[in-house]
């Protein structure tokens, strides 16, 4: 089945899941079982019911048509986007077209996309008949800055005198501690407006439960983060792509004020992280002109999935514009000039060897990095006692893989790809190792998803 000449697979559908329990649960309903009344059009938009607990079915329907990505509407009560339904809806019209033939639009979906869709002549009004909100006080704006930075800089003094505490009374009194001294202190960030130091004392406090050699590794966190807090003191002195840095690392946002770079951006891979506040989704995009390895990271409230959701493997026309800082990968993403469509480009590979180089080359510009990203040519999963690693298949040497690549099950997919051959890898290379986020075959294949 395709949607403008592009046919979907079935990894290209669940890339767009917000999370594994998502996925699990998408693809237990991409069956023809629980679905009547199921179309599509060739407009983009396919439909669906879907048969739940109650006596009434879930109506769902997706966009496809949209430049910026597929949209989602179904009456489940769920608030992940795309639900369950949404994900089952696409599993069958991607793998089945006698499931999902094509038929006239029903009103109850054709409703919803008229209204996102809207007409030319409605959004030109819209758009012209908008608030005006004049420009900006410049003097305002100042003082404003002015005021946030004097609180700033009234937390980093205050974190700097409880990271001499903590030294003075030695580390194993951390320990002891339990978790809320690091909560405390971490609250008194967020009232300074620091919340990106709030973020890094909250790690800290997960390091005593880390196992065997825990002060030591809390040691080196202590040291970063005394780093970060000098240099937001010393912050005038510094070239401005490292006060940049500093800037960002304790939590003052920035504008992406980079020029826009239009290119093909081949989607890498897509994964999210969640805790009790907020739920982060990564995007690493590559440019199949430009080169250039880009980030796009976006926040969504507890239980909401963030935007956007781009199909892993695909590549989309649009315009990236980068956020300030030295060595920075993070970008904004601008305006989109066609829906993601299938490509035969690959980023380039290297070595573990250079791969381990190039992120000592990076802490010079960032020392808070905790990772690269990087693709790796020719290389092969293999055991490596109780864990796993990457060799390289023409060089001695290897990166191990980290903790958390260890635990996902992409590790698996990982090494039956592999079957003992070499494959390319894109992954995350850092101090505590590398984590595989998508891989190719040697051969013509497609890109596996492993986040």
């Amino acid at each position: 089945m395709t949607v403008q000449g592009v046919r979907w697979t079935a990894d290209r559908v669940l890339a767009l899941a917000p999370d594994a329990a998502s996925r699990k649960a998408g693809s237990g309903l991409g069956a023809a079982g629980p679905w009547s009344g199921a179309g599509s059009s060739d407009e983009g938009a396919v439909w669906g019911l879907c048969a739940g607990s109650g006596s009434t079915p879930y109506r769902t329907v997706v966009d496809l048509a949209d430049a910026s990505g597929p949209a989602y509407r179904c009456s489940c009560p769920s608030r992940k986007f795309p639900c369950k339904h949404a994900l089952g809806l696409l599993l069958l019209w991607a793998g089945d077209e006698g499931a999902v033939p094509r038929a006239e639009v029903p009103e109850w979906a054709g409703r919803w996309i008229e209204d996102r869709r809207g007409c030319p002549e409605r959004k030109k009004v819209a758009a012209s008949s908008g608030p005006s909100s004049g420009p900006a006080d410049p003097e305002a704006a100042r003082r404003r800055a002015e005021r946030r930075a004097e609180r700033v800089t009234a937390g980093v003094s205050e974190l700097e005198q409880r990271l001499a505490d903590l030294l003075r009374g030695g580390l194993a009194a951390a320990g002891r501690s339990g978790y809320g001294l690091w909560e405390e202190t971490a609250a008194r960030m967020v009232d300074a407006q620091a919340q990106g130091l709030a973020a890094r004392v909250r790690e800290l406090g997960a390091v005593p439960g880390t196992g065997p050699g825990w002060p030591s590794r809390l040691l080196e966190e202590c040291a970063l983060l005394h780093l970060l807090d000098q240099g937001w003191l010393r912050r005038e002195r510094l070239p401005e792509g490292l006060a940049a840095t500093v800037r960002s690392r304790v939590g003052l946002p920035a504008p992406a004020d980079g020029p826009p770079v239009r290119d093909h951006w081949l989607v890498l891979a897509q994964y999210d992280t969640a805790d009790a506040r907020l739920t982060t989704r990564r995007i690493w995009l590559y440019g199949t002109r430009s080169r250039r390895t880009s980030l796009l990271l976006s926040y969504g409230a507890a239980g909401r999935a963030p935007e956007p959701a781009l199909p892993v493997g695909l590549a989309l026309d649009a315009e990236l514009s980068a956020y300030p800082g030295a060595g920075q990968a993070r970008a904004a993403l601008g305006e989109r000039f066609a829906p993601p469509a299938p490509t035969a480009e690959r980023p380039p590979g290297t070595t573990t060897a250079l791969a381990t180089a190039r992120y000592g080359d990076a802490l010079r510009d960032d020392p808070w990095l905790d990772s690269v990203p990087v693709t790796l040519d020719r290389v092969v999963p293999v055991p490596d006692g109780d864990s796993w690693q990457l060799a390289d298949a023409d060089e001695d040497a290897a990166l191990p893989l980290t903790a958390a690549a260890r635990s996902r099950p992409g590790l698996w997919r990982l090494v039956a790809l592999s079957g003992g051959a070499p494959v390319k890898v894109f992954g995350e290379c850092g101090h505590r190792g590398f984590t595989p986020l998508a891989a190719w075959p040697e051969g013509p294949g497609e890109v596996v998803p492993l986040c």
